[in-house]
């Protein structure tokens, strides 16, 4: 869908450089998802891996995001191949709803209701981050906190709409269970893609 230069603004790399590769396709449909734009598999212009790897070189990135949409409704062997045999870190965030392709340097899972993650990646991912959007979420997000490795970061992310009301009842949540840490969407609040 697009590719662009920017820092990461959420969760554990928050304020790092990263270059976001955004591919188009989703299944999940999250109601509040911002960039809806990328649901769509057929709307977006085809790229080469070659090209997309050369962009992250010319721009000098250390890490490649590879998002969506649902990126794992692609094949990523082929494009993390290419990223780390050119020295790129690669992480990707995933509703985990598909099956993982792709090596990574790091999994961030960030479960979705309207379509849960697959069991097998649950155990793999290096950073669980949970969208509050109602109350009820915290408890949905334990169950998948019990799932994860013991490595494996857990953070609570207030929905950008509900975030005024959600984040004071994330900061209580997270003072009665300090396993957890509060994610915030920087980027958005720096006004940088």
């Amino acid at each position: 869908m697009e590719h662009f230069y920017t820092i990461q603004g959420e969760g554990f790399h928050q304020g790092r450089a990263a270059y976001f590769v955004r591919l188009g396709g989703c299944d999940v449909g999250c109601t509040w998802c911002d960039v809806k734009d990328s649901w769509s598999f057929d709307a977006h212009p085809l790229l080469a891996t070659e090209a997309i790897v050369a962009a992250v070189k010319n721009a000098k990135a250390t890490m490649a995001v590879i998002t969506g949409g649902e990126p794992l409704l692609h094949d990523l062997n082929p494009l993390t191949a290419a990223l780390r045999e050119n020295g790129i870190e690669t992480n990707i965030e995933t509703s985990g709803s598909a099956p993982l392709t792709g090596t990574w340097d790091w999994i961030c899972l960030s479960p979705k209701k309207f379509k849960q993650p697959r069991a097998e990646i649950l155990p793999k991912a290096n950073e669980l981050k949970v969208i509050v959007y109602n109350k009820t979420d915290f408890a949905w997000g334990e169950q998948f906190a019990a799932q994860v490795a013991p490595h494996c970061k857990l953070y609570l992310q207030p929905e950008w709409s509900k975030a005024d009301a959600m984040t004071p009842l994330i900061v209580d949540y997270i003072k009665q269970n300090p396993q957890w840490e509060l994610s915030l969407q920087l980027h958005k609040y720096i006004n940088v893609p």
